[in-house]
């Protein structure tokens, strides 16, 4: 059934129709994005819209001045929808946005001094040249990805690498926004995990077959930029096993028994753990001598003996920036 040509077109992601008036583009004044309502006096008007319990989905609110806008859902375990709304160079100094749900909305060089977003759900939420000077961030719901970097992927996955490297360039910008806006509010996990995702935007904007790309993906895997010192632990662990596994294969360490076919596990267990233990000395360099290795097992020997120096030194440094950030 058609509907009827004076009635609002918009449709929210939840099936939500709007029923306001729709004027000649067959959205109303709420939806219809070529309207400037930059100086109208919205603000109580969006109040009492949020407040009525209808979405704010799709508003187009561009550059309008919404200083201290409530819309906080009092009482309510959710906050009120206000997803994929046009917030482009609007004033939110002081807003209070409390729970609210943020997702796929603009917030592109919007002024958020002040305002309070803990607690909402930005998932997808455009924070471009974004001013979040003093901006309250706890428990954010950041979600997965960034608007930008959604469609970064999109256009890499369809080979347009020039546009993809513009949006990681925005990617990372908006990472480095939030994260220095984190660290200034002692939210450090927060920061942490937004500086290994800046990181990695600016790894996604090098050249694919370059030595810096390669050294910045080592270090990611080996700590996370710094930020996890357990994947160094988790690393130190498997080559120590695994240079366990050479040596055990290459006889390198000695028979510490007479072989009994009626204790053949146990014969290989004590084996197996005596080239743990070789294998532990060697990585640590603490050099006992009692196990000595014999053939090629003496270049993984030095191989393990220079990785285990350098994995300990890096150990130390990522676990005290972690601590004393």
């Amino acid at each position: 059934m058609k509907k009827p040509d004076h009635v609002c077109g918009y449709v929210s992601p939840d099936g939500w129709k709007c029923d306001q008036p729709a004027g000649e583009s067959g959205l109303c004044y709420w939806h219809d994005p070529d309207i400037d309502k930059s100086d109208d006096d919205v603000k109580v008007k969006v109040e009492e819209w949020a407040h009525s319990g209808r979405p704010l989905d799709g508003f187009q609110l561009a550059k309008t001045n919404l200083r201290d806008i409530n819309l906080v859902n009092s009482g309510a375990k959710c906050g009120f929808q206000c997803r994929n709304v046009d917030f482009y160079r609007a004033d939110l100094t002081k807003a209070h946005f409390f729970g609210l749900d943020l997702r796929g909305s603009s917030l592109m060089k919007a002024k958020l001094l002040d305002a309070n977003l803990n607690c909402a759900q930005v998932e997808g939420a455009n924070f471009l040249g974004a001013d979040l000077s003093r901006m309250r961030l706890e428990n954010v719901s950041w979600g997965h990805f960034l608007k930008q970097e959604k469609l970064a992927y999109e256009h890499q996955k369809s080979k347009q690498t020039e546009e993809a490297r513009l949006l990681f360039q925005e990617s990372e910008e908006v990472c480095r926004n939030i994260r220095k806006q984190c660290e200034k509010q002692g939210l450090f996990e927060n920061a942490g995990v937004f500086f290994k995702r800046e990181m990695r935007f600016r790894r996604y904007q090098m050249p694919f077959f370059s030595s810096k790309r390669a050294v910045s993906k080592i270090v990611d895997l080996f700590c996370g930029y710094g930020e996890e010192p357990i994947r160094v632990v988790l690393f130190s662990i498997f080559l120590i096993l695994s240079c366990a596994c050479i040596y055990f294969v290459l006889d390198t360490v000695p028979i510490s028994s007479e072989y009994d076919p009626e204790r053949v596990v146990v014969f290989y267990l004590i084996e197996f753990l005596n080239a743990v233990y070789f294998s532990v000395v060697t990585f640590t360099t603490l050099g006992y001598g009692d196990i000595s290795p014999v053939g090629i097992a003496r270049f993984v020997a030095a191989t393990e003996a220079f990785l285990g120096s350098f994995m300990m030194a890096l150990f130390v440094v990522v676990f005290v920036k972690k601590m004393t950030r």
